[in-house]
C-alpha cells in the first residue's frame, strides 16, 4: 500500500512539472513571437508586422494561466490581456506608425512578464529609443530600432540585460 500511495504521488509531481516546462515553453513562444513583431518593424513591413503579430496572439492564447505556479499566475493575469489588446491592434493595422505606437505599449508590458516570470532561455535586452523615449526588447545585444527602421537603424542603448533563466 505504501508504494502505491509513493507511486501517485510521484505520478503527480511529475505531472505538475511536465505542466510547470509546458507554460514556460509557452512563455518562451510569446517572447519569440513578440521578436518576430519586433524585427517585423525594424524591416518598415506593415503587412508583415501585422502577420507576426497575429503570431503573438495565437502564442500568447497557448500560455494557459492555470497550469502556472500562483506567482506566475498572477503576474500572468495582470499583463495578459494588456499584451493581447496590443498584438490585436497591431495585427488589425497596416499603419505602421499606428503599429509602432502599440508596440512601445506591448514592449513595456512584455519587458515586466518576463522580468518577473524568469522563464526566458535566453538572454534579453532592454533596449532604449531616446527620439521616441521609450523601450523595446531584444534577443541581441546590436541596437536594431523598432521605431525608426532604416532611418535610425542603431539609435538606442541597452538598458538592461536579463540573463537567461534556466
Amino acid at each position: 500500500m505504501k508504494i502505491i500511495k509513493t507511486i501517485v504521488l510521484s505520478l503527480g509531481l511529475l505531472l505538475v512539472f511536465v505542466q510547470v516546462k509546458a507554460q514556460t515553453a509557452a512563455v518562451n513562444n510569446v517572447l519569440t513571437a513578440y521578436y518576430g513583431v519586433k524585427n517585423a518593424l525594424i524591416a518598415g513591413n506593415a503587412a508583415t508586422t501585422d502577420d507576426k503579430a497575429q503570431e503573438l496572439l495565437t502564442a500568447l492564447n497557448n500560455v494557459k494561466a492555470d497550469q502556472l505556479s500562483a506567482n506566475d499566475k498572477s503576474v500572468w493575469q495582470k499583463y495578459a490581456d494588456k499584451l493581447q489588446f496590443d498584438a490585436r491592434h497591431i495585427s488589425e493595422s497596416n499603419d505602421i506608425a499606428h503599429q509602432r505606437e502599440h508596440f512601445a505599449s506591448l514592449s513595456k508590458n512584455m519587458f515586466e512578464v518576463v522580468k518577473s516570470l524568469k522563464v526566458n532561455t535566453a538572454t534579453v535586452y532592454e533596449q532604449y529609443c531616446p527620439m521616441k523615449k521609450t523601450t523595446w526588447l531584444s534577443e541581441t545585444a546590436t541596437i536594431k530600432n523598432p521605431y525608426f527602421g532604416n532611418h535610425m537603424l542603431s539609435c538606442g542603448k541597452t538598458t538592461e540585460t536579463l540573463a537567461p533563466a534556466h
